[in-house]
């Protein structure tokens, strides 16, 4: 008989067993009820009477015949009153205990009367409502406890298993994901291989005394490849491997956080050598001392029994901790010390080498058409992840299904980034006003852009709406920008200006729009970093605020006087630009018009386009 038929029928016996015990418990079920009771006549009329109404119709002869029930526990009265015109009467009488002279009482009262036995019970019924249904009670609960994580599906539902470990396990996992399969990540890549080398080849590092590491700490912005490095040292190490999520250790009952780490590190050291994966290990390594209840929260307890077992009294040999999180700020500094995670490898965003390489390992399986490059899409994405990679290529494949394409074109490619990086297109304006306005403003952005000499090169203009924006101007670096220059900011501040300089040029202060209000957020924080942060103003090179804009200037508070002199320089710089902006739109007024002009047809121009035509006028670039 299958697994799941006998976890049906016990489900269906421990329920009937329920609803006994309950039925028991409340006496529906009638075992100590009156049985075998006399036959009524039709004509007889039946109801209840009270003991005392029973002796008085006793005393005045009304009672003609008693029977009695239960071990004179209950009587069915035959009587006749004059109240009721004689008419004879089945009377239900309930006989307290303690009285014991009431057979006296009838025999002087010459009245008939009879007691009837209770019935005997059947052996089998007196065995199934006293000893087999409680046991059957009681061995479904023990089934359930046992065997609850087969039928929730999680190993620690069960409260027997709440302090086992719940780490999944794999002997030899096959994740199909191998070193090769990774790209853009090529230092962290490096630091695994030679761990794995290890694991296979221990005898070439223990020659010279070398010790494998005891962890390693994966530090990067969520969706750089720390998860995929996990499962391609798994595969490729060839040796157990238990993985599990920090957030999974953590339980509101207190000790079983500890008593699953205890048991994780129990069962790894019975499988050495094997790697241990956490997975958002900041969950359970957060700094002690922070939380409600100083050290004797659940969290801290756990933690601490982490650290003990990563590198306390008792060696642990052969068991590898690899530890992912992207919020490495947080964790206590007794977990990040050499004898835990003796490495901190930092997987961070790949560079333009980086992403043709992992657009590569992710264009293996689809058939692109030859106007598709690689190197175009990686130079257009900076700041993509891997897995912003993997979801744009994905992307594009879905279009060229939904266009009824076997290949994916240039254009899906190019959808795909727009839909990524701008938002899904809206449906095109009607030509009015605000689509002759927004075009302006668009093209206000790409004059000003490309006549600047530290400023990107245009990539594409579009009319078409994007996400919560009426109008994009998207620019491509040439190059990674990982530093950026006093006269790069600045272009950039001037640039997002532009789009407001066009609307105030052509159509005049009155007809300036809300569509600048993201752009003026933007040049005030640019503005704000260069004067609070990077020292680029009068003020001089001091850090005002930290990167998380918290304030560093005499004890962590400003004075009236820096916050003044701060707002002055950002109102300053934003001034400076704003009328750089504005000249350049004045002295090339022509070229603007001759853009937006094309723009309104076209709805969309892309930047080599945009390039011929305006090389047929003289731009001069400008120094900022």
């Amino acid at each position: 008989m299958e697994r799941n038929t006998i976890q049906k029928i016990l489900i269906g016996l421990f329920l009937l067993a329920c609803i006994f015990i309950g039925l028991r418990t409340f006496n529906v079920i009638g075992f100590e009820e009156v049985q075998s009771k006399p036959e009524v006549s039709a004509n007889v009329s039946s109801s209840r009477m009270t003991y005392g109404r029973f002796l008085e119709y006793l005393e005045m002869g009304w009672v003609k015949q008693v029977d009695l029930y239960d071990n004179s526990r209950n009587a069915i009265v035959q009587a006749s009153s004059p109240e009721l015109g004689n008419r004879p009467q089945s009377i239900r009488v309930e006989i307290p205990v303690g009285t014991s002279q009431l057979i006296q009482k009838l025999k002087e009262y010459e009245i008939n009367f009879d007691a009837h036995p209770a019935p005997k019970k059947s052996i089998f019924i007196t065995l199934a409502s006293n000893l087999l249904l409680p046991l059957i009670f009681i061995g479904s609960l023990i089934f359930f406890f046992q065997n609850s994580d087969n039928l929730s599906g999680n190993s620690n539902s069960s409260p027997m298993n709440l302090g086992k470990s719940p780490a999944r396990f794999d002997q030899r996992p096959d994740t199909g994901i191998s070193f090769d399969d990774i790209a853009g990540i090529d230092e962290a890549k490096a630091e695994f291989e030679e761990i794995v080398s290890f694991l296979k080849e221990p005898e070439r590092y223990t020659l010279v005394g070398a010790k494998i590491p005891k962890g390693v700490l994966l530090v990067g912005p969520p969706g750089t490849g720390k998860t995929l490095l996990a499962k391609a040292i798994a595969n490729e190490a060839n040796v157990p491997f238990y993985s599990v999520a920090g957030s999974e250790f953590v339980e509101m009952f207190i000790g079983i956080g500890a008593s699953r780490i205890r048991d994780l590190f129990k069962k790894a050291s019975e499988n050495t050598p094997c790697i241990v994966f956490i997975d958002e290990i900041d969950a359970v390594g957060r700094e002690r001392g922070a939380g409600v209840g100083g050290g004797n929260d659940e969290r801290e307890q756990t933690l601490n029994q982490l650290l003990t077992e990563m590198d306390g009294f008792k060696e642990n040999k052969g068991v590898i901790v690899v530890g992912a999180t992207n919020r490495v700020d947080i964790l206590d500094a007794a977990l990040l010390r050499p004898g835990r995670f003796d490495r901190q490898i930092t997987v961070g965003l790949p560079d333009r080498l980086g992403r043709i390489g992992i657009l590569k390992v992710h264009a293996k399986n689809k058939p692109f058409a030859e106007d598709v490059s690689l190197v175009q899409l990686a130079n257009r994405t900076p700041g993509f992840s891997g897995a912003d990679l993997a979801n744009l290529l994905n992307e594009a494949a879905i279009l060229a299904t939904r266009y009824k394409k076997v290949t994916i074109t240039k254009n899906e490619v190019n959808e795909a980034a727009d839909r990524i990086i701008g938002g899904i297109a809206g449906s095109t304006m009607e030509d009015t006003k605000n689509k002759k306005l927004i075009a302006y403003h668009e093209v206000g952005h790409a004059i000003v852009g490309s006549v600047l000499e530290n400023h990107d090169e245009v990539e594409k203009i579009t009319l078409v709406p994007r996400g919560g924006a009426k109008g994009l101007t998207w620019f491509a670096p040439e190059e990674d920008q990982m530093l950026l220059s006093r006269s790069a900011l600045l272009a950039r501040i001037i640039t997002t200006l532009a789009g407001r300089a066009a609307e105030q040029v052509v159509f005049g202060d009155p007809e300036i729009t809300t569509g600048a209000s993201n752009d003026l957020q933007q040049v005030t924080n640019i503005a704000r970093q260069m004067v609070t942060r990077y020292g680029m103003s009068n003020i001089g090179p001091i850090a005002l605020e930290d990167d998380n804009n918290q304030q560093m200037f005499m004890g962590g508070e400003y004075n009236e006087a820096i916050a003044d002199r701060i707002d002055s320089e950002v109102c300053k710089i934003i001034n400076h630009c704003e009328k750089i902006a504005i000249e350049i739109i004045r002295d090339n007024r022509v070229v603007i018009d001759l853009v937006v002009e094309k723009l309104l047809d076209a709805e969309t121009i892309d930047g080599l386009e945009f390039r011929k035509l305006i090389n047929q006028y003289t731009v001069l670039p400008v120094k900022n």
